[in-house]
């Protein structure tokens, strides 16, 4: 499938509207919301380098060849190397092992497409969206898939929706940002919402322990 003109022309209208970020006045009202309880503390990762655009910043950095492999099915390859001044929040690979297998292998599969461009894209912001503006701050702001994403900086942990992000402001050298995140996120819209949730999300049996993390 081919990159549809109207994603290049909808990133390039959030960069002219948006040029610093500006959170929504109410926070409240969210299609994703956060765990109520304070986060854990989020796990320590290497550094990143920042390379020349945002997909060359993730190819190299090792740990997200799932979100480069939906990247490639879905020629948004193309969008990333061109678009400056975007924000990417990157699932590692072991946010998308979490995932329910089956469901992660439907997503990938050639026929659904235009589910996995929409799930990528959902990761997407059209602005420079580094650690300083979420700090303090907590409220909606639009993706380039449309859908809203809540990001709060109330607590040490900064969260987009309910992932943790683990590193912070990986830089590109065309002004791209790179915030490194645990989950991946599901956009509410997409038909596929209920059953991509991470199965590490999912409470622990009465007596157990919580689940292990995804190898």
């Amino acid at each position: 499938m081919r990159l549809n003109l109207a994603l290049a022309a909808a990133g390039a209208a959030l960069l002219a509207a948006c040029p610093a970020l500006c959170f929504a006045g109410d926070d409240s009202a969210t299609t994703a919301s956060p765990a109520s309880v304070s986060p854990a503390p989020a796990p320590s990762l290497p550094r990143f380098a920042g390379g020349p655009d945002l997909y060359e910043t993730a190819k190299a950095a090792g740990q997200f060849t799932i979100l480069i492999q939906a990247i490639d099915a879905t020629n948004l390859k193309g969008f990333l190397k061109a678009t400056p001044n975007i924000t990417l929040f990157a699932p590692t690979d072991d946010a998308f092992k979490a995932l329910p297998p089956d469901q992660l292998a439907r997503l990938m599969a050639p026929e659904n497409a235009n589910l996995l461009q929409q799930l990528v894209i959902y990761h997407l912001v059209g602005a420079p969206v580094d650690s300083s503006k979420i700090k303090g701050a907590k409220g909606q702001v639009p993706s380039i898939e449309k859908s809203p994403v809540l990001l709060d900086g109330s607590n040490p942990v900064l969260l987009i929706n309910n992932a943790n992000i683990v590193e912070t402001d990986v830089r590109a050298a065309n002004g791209g940002i790179m915030q490194v995140i645990d989950k991946v996120l599901v956009p509410p819209d997409s038909p596929l919402a209920a059953s991509l949730q991470p199965a590490a999300a999912a409470a622990p049996a009465a007596g157990q322990g919580a689940a292990p993390p995804a190898s």
